[in-house]
């Protein structure tokens, strides 16, 4: 079949195998053009197909040399229709890292689910022995609990009244205005259950109790504070009391690994396209000015160029560096005052007919496409390509 992307809403239901791999393939590249860095050699990665999961397995591998095992939920190719991005993502991964001599495993499956989380040890064990890093980057919208069975949903709603602000329509370019409830208590609740930092603890006790931590063991997960133009809707919304409580999780796991000699931490990252980032109110908008704002000022920065920058501030130092919290923060190259005045000053004057002027409407395009696989040079399009062929390693 020749596939081209087919996107709803903020979504794209088909995927490109050979445009994926061309993708995972560029990031293996730019860290291998990078600084190699000495440290974690066996490293498991929960949500390790796509965006800063994919980018910190593929960074672990070929910047710190490390073995690693990927546990992602994705869907294979079948009766015609696309695999999903992020399955062709982790077999391009396999196949270059098995090829470069380290070991590359994957279990598709709910990582909320227990079944899954024993699944992962016993493949830990096998391959691995005791792991030195886990890297936590889950983000999905909803969780069914593994003791409950009760499923919880995710909202992106401000918290405490209604919020109103620009948006825009990424696929048309129109700017409007957009507003949105407040969410109810249990809906706040709910996006705590599903994105919280309790799924993350279930699995640190797991591989604890299964004697898989090796000695200075480091775990870290992912967030964003981001400012104050989208911090209704994230920070100070539903979203940000989940990352609230996953950051108060690094420190009761930092207590927790203390036998270990070893550390919790939330890193706070930049606002890139991400298919989660898609789906909220306003932050494509900020994202297309932002990334204008950076790259004039040579800043900018991908999934991968963070990784690598996150991993040098792990391993090359004998001390992390981090804020009054105890977050490392990776979003202050985008938080600086001049980017944020500058971001500030178009986002007063924007509007549809000078939003490519005053943004970067097409970089944003271009970057949801390729997590895709997508709007890559390289790749022919037009080819008929078997969706099934590049699924089997």
């Amino acid at each position: 079949m020749i596939i081209k992307p087919k996107i709803r809403g903020f979504i794209c239901t088909t995927a490109h195998p050979a445009g994926c791999a061309a993708h995972v393939n560029r990031q293996i590249n730019y860290i291998k053009e990078s600084t190699s860095i000495q440290g974690a050699k066996k490293v498991l990665v929960i949500g390790a197909s796509t965006g800063y999961g994919l980018a910190s397995r593929i960074a672990a591998s070929f910047g710190l040399g490390a073995d690693t095992i990927g546990v992602s939920y994705e869907r294979p190719a079948s009766e015609g229709r696309t695999a999903s991005a992020g399955w062709y993502n982790t077999v391009a991964f396999e196949r270059a890292a098995r090829a470069a001599g380290y070991i590359a495993e994957s279990i598709n499956g709910d990582a909320f689910s227990h079944e899954i989380k024993q699944e992962t040890l016993k493949l830990v064990k096998e391959k691995l022995g005791k792991v030195d890093l886990i890297v936590y980057s889950v983000a999905s919208p909803r969780r069914t609990h593994p003791d409950t069975g009760e499923t919880f949903n995710s909202v992106l709603k401000p918290i405490g009244q209604s919020f109103s602000n620009k948006t825009v329509n990424t696929n048309t370019g129109v700017v409007s205005e957009i507003t949105l409830e407040p969410a109810t208590q249990e809906e706040i609740e709910n996006t705590i259950t599903v994105m919280g930092g309790e799924d993350w603890s279930l699995w640190l006790k797991a591989l604890e109790e299964a004697d898989l931590l090796a000695e200075g063991v480091t775990t870290l997960a992912y967030s964003y504070i981001g400012p104050e133009i989208t911090e209704a809707i994230y920070r100070k919304g539903t979203i940000g009391q989940a990352k609230n409580d996953l950051e108060a999780t690094a420190h009761t796991l930092t207590k927790q690994l203390e036998r270990y000699h070893g550390k919790a931490y939330v890193s706070v990252n930049k606002a890139l396209v991400t298919q989660s980032s898609s789906a909220i109110p306003v932050v494509p908008l900020y994202i297309s000015l932002l990334f204008k704002v950076m790259k004039e000022k040579g800043l900018h920065e991908g999934c991968i160029e963070q990784a690598q920058r996150l991993f040098e501030t792990l391993y090359s130092g004998s001390t992390v560096e981090t804020d009054e919290e105890g977050r490392i923060r990776l979003d202050n190259w985008e938080m600086r005052d001049d980017v944020q005045q500058a971001v500030k000053a178009a986002w007063s004057e924007i509007t549809t007919e000078n939003v490519s002027e005053l943004g970067d409407l097409e970089q944003y395009r271009l970057d949801f496409l390729q997590l895709f696989g997508f709007g890559f040079d390289e790749i022919d399009y037009e080819l008929d390509v078997n969706p099934e062929v590049d699924t089997t390693l």
